[in-house]
């Protein structure tokens, strides 16, 4: 199938969106669950996309990379941000041991939501009407989106989720070294990004997190693995 890049934007948007935003509510159902209501004294315990949406992160990024990625055939993964849910670690009851957990529920939330996409590709295929399409096509971008997130996330890298778990698991001396990191983490990111490694680092994991949840619903991966390369050509 053959989208113009106007129908790629609508088909993706709405799977960003979510999948930004459920992670980040996410972190802050765990935070609270642990004993931190920053985010819920905040209102950011939501569901509401315009309580967590970052124009620039959410909206301007990945629509820049979705139309370079277009123009140049491809070759970037999509990615991006929505503002960070509040999180006072120091507020947790046990810090460094729930600090794992929280962290933890924004990559658990996108295999979650990849698994919903997956059986929203499953119904798009049985449906014969004009919805039927468009739902299965929304459905392979939600899997490819939340995949990526995930990935991305699970990185052990200070501020992402991966470099939380992190200093959650090493020991004190070590955990406080590395989470030193931080102020520099988002540059180390944008420049694997550029230079393709992201992808290259990422994209085991990502396939692994596709294949699975697609399979688990009873779709062949070769075929979602050709719809999702015509969304991303």
């Amino acid at each position: 199938m053959d989208l113009s890049l106007v129908q790629k934007i609508i088909v993706f948007s709405l799977p960003v969106i979510f999948a930004i935003t459920l992670h980040e509510a996410a972190h802050g159902y765990a935070a609270k669950y642990f004993g931190d209501l920053t985010a819920y004294q905040a209102g950011r315990i939501s569901l509401n996309p315009l309580r967590h949406i970052d124009p620039v992160g959410t909206l301007l990024v990945p629509g820049i990379i979705l139309l370079t990625s277009s123009i140049f055939g491809g070759g970037f993964i999509l990615f991006g941000w929505a503002k960070p849910v509040p999180v006072n670690f120091g507020r947790l009851r046990r810090p460094k041991q729930d600090m794992l957990w929280v962290a933890l529920a924004g990559p658990l939330a996108n295999l979650a939501m990849a698994l919903f996409w997956a059986i929203a590709i499953k119904l798009g295929t049985s449906m014969q009407n004009s919805l039927g399409e468009p739902l299965m096509l929304m459905g392979v971008a939600g899997v490819f989106i939340n995949a990526v997130l995930m990935a991305l996330n699970l990185l052990p890298l200070p501020p992402l989720d991966g470099g939380r778990i992190a200093v959650s698991l090493l020991p004190h001396p070590y955990a406080y070294k590395f989470s030193r990191i931080e102020p520099y983490g988002m540059i180390i990111l944008i420049v694997l990004m550029f230079t393709h490694i992201l992808g290259i680092v990422m994209w085991p994991l990502v396939e692994l997190a596709m294949s699975s949840t697609v399979t688990l619903v009873g779709l062949p991966f070769d075929q979602f693995m050709a719809i999702l390369f015509s969304l991303l050509r």
